[in-house]
């Protein structure tokens, strides 16, 4: 399509931008302009380093390099998103573990309407070609590979660890994706014979990509979103190149969206008027951005009984802590590979990760600029509030007293982080203080509401308000951060919205 006029224009071709593509164009009618900052590669043709479900992050090559405000914990943390087609879910690592009831339930009182788990859970299985667990929760025919990794698929450590966790009195979890998801096994991943399958693969497939009505361009940055009044236009590229449509999506994910609806004179009034932009609606975008922290127990291991190290992310135990409400669980611990191990004496080494994901404290995001290739600031706040860091301090001593637990204290020559005179409270908050990271899972930056919610930016459907035209579909329009990895909520709340809304 050779025109500059278009139905739509997706903005961004991450997790939901890659759904929002392909189930728009399904309707021949329908001619769709899919926009991606980053580069555009064949569906099977991925460089090893993103096509690799061991290698994440920045190693990718294919990361935006923001880096956060030092915040409450007093250090920046490098919060890493995928700038390629196929986003986050290209160098992320491959969890796909559903959202809990308690989590939509707990969206629901913000008034918002028609995304209880039982109205989402279709959309869950839509999106599935799943192996394992029970066809009345699991989708066989969907885009996404979904394969359960068995005990004999991860590591030696990883299957230490879930002994160990269970010696502890954590069950066994037969299916994180089941009616009955606490407790400890190993992850299912979106992945084939060892490839992460990103929805720039699953999704857009040379099939879907043949499509007369759809066109894809790479390496093209949005500045804002152009208006007639209070009507959708089309975009500006940050080359000034303006291209029309009768509707905007913007799907460029948690920052891009918030930093895109902010540049087009959508968000809080105060901080526009103090960039110079001016004010189209005042919604509060980037007033309620969540993550969930993390935090590394690191170990020295004995190099003559780790054994192999991949996949690198293998076995989690999902918990509930003391201060978990009802329905609630609120800890993660990965056992992990992700470590460097120049860092261990023995020159070999693992990590339990504790994330707390049921967080109360509430971060920002903020322009920093007006130019769309300058990064906007991000205060995570992480751990502000004290009922968060007792969360963490309890997720902490229970990954040490797995560690201490055999089969897996039989792997480790000692620990690192916090290290063996971090014996008090006060002395482990220090350590998690002064060393916490991000999990990756950031959210809630253009929520969802009800119409008298006035904490909301978009409604149910993800259209923005005050405006015509215009929606935004990612994990931007959470209500709050779900209590686990979230890319494969970010997928089905593309297919839920492109469901109702089209």
């Amino acid at each position: 399509m050779s025109s500059n006029n278009y139905d739509a224009i997706v903005v961004g071709g991450g997790s939901a931008g890659a759904v929002l593509a392909t189930r728009l164009t399904e309707s021949l009618q329908r001619r769709v302009l899919l926009l991606e900052a980053g580069l555009v590669y064949p569906p099977m043709d991925y460089p090893q380093q993103i096509a690799d479900s061991n290698i994440m992050g920045a190693n990718t090559g294919s990361d935006w390099g923001y880096l956060t405000e030092p915040g409450f914990i007093g250090h920046p943390i490098a919060a890493l998103r995928g700038k390629v087609l196929g986003g986050s879910s290209a160098v992320n690592g491959a969890v796909t573990v559903r959202a809990l009831p308690s989590d939509f339930a707990r969206w629901a009182e913000h008034g918002l309407k028609g995304w209880s788990f039982d109205e989402v859970l279709p959309d869950y299985i839509k999106l599935e070609h799943a192996t394992g667990g029970d066809d009345k929760w699991h989708g066989r025919c969907g885009p996404l590979p979904i394969h359960q990794l068995s005990r004999d698929e991860i590591t030696p450590m990883q299957r230490a660890f879930i002994d160990a966790a269970m010696t502890n009195g954590i069950p066994a979890a037969a299916d994180f994706n089941g009616p009955s998801p606490e407790g400890v096994g190993p992850y299912p991943k979106n992945l084939v014979n060892g490839t992460r399958m990103n929805t720039g693969m699953a999704y857009l497939t040379d099939e879907v990509r043949s499509r007369p009505n759809l066109a894809i361009r790479g390496d093209t940055l949005v500045d804002r979103v152009l208006f007639d009044g209070m009507r959708t236009t089309g975009v500006q590229l940050d080359d000034g190149t303006r291209l029309q449509a009768g509707e905007v999506i913007l799907s460029a994910g948690v920052y891009g969206s918030a930093a895109v609806l902010l540049r087009s004179g959508i968000g809080p009034a105060p901080h526009l008027r103090a960039m110079g932009i001016p004010v189209l609606v005042d919604l509060p975008v980037g007033q309620r951005l969540q993550d969930h922290p993390y935090y590394s127990n690191t170990y020295a291991a004995r190099p003559d009984r780790i054994g192999k190290q991949v996949p690198v992310v293998g076995a989690i135990a999902w918990v509930a802590s003391s201060k978990a409400g009802e329905g609630e669980l609120d800890l993660h611990i990965t056992a992990t590979h992700l470590f460097d191990p120049a860092k261990s004496p023995t020159h070999v080494g693992f990590e339990l990760a504790v994330a707390m994901v049921r967080p109360g404290s509430i971060g920002s995001l903020t322009l920093a600029s007006r130019d769309p290739n300058v990064a906007p600031r991000i205060d995570l706040n992480f751990l502000h509030r004290p009922e968060d860091r007792q969360r963490m301090l309890e997720g902490v001593g229970l990954a040490r007293r797995i560690a201490a637990t055999g089969p897996l204290s039989d792997l480790i020559e000692y620990e690192l982080n916090p290290g063996g005179a971090a014996t008090t409270e006060a002395s482990v908050q220090q350590s998690v203080l002064a060393t916490v990271n991000t999990y990756d899972h950031p959210s809630s930056t253009a929520p969802m509401g009800a119409d008298d919610d006035p904490t909301a930016v978009v409604d149910r459907l993800g259209m923005v308000r005050g405006v015509d035209g215009l929606r935004v579909v990612d994990a931007a329009i959470f209500p709050d951060v779900p209590s686990t990895a979230i890319n494969i909520t970010v997928i089905m709340a593309a297919e839920h919205i492109a469901r109702l809304a089209y």
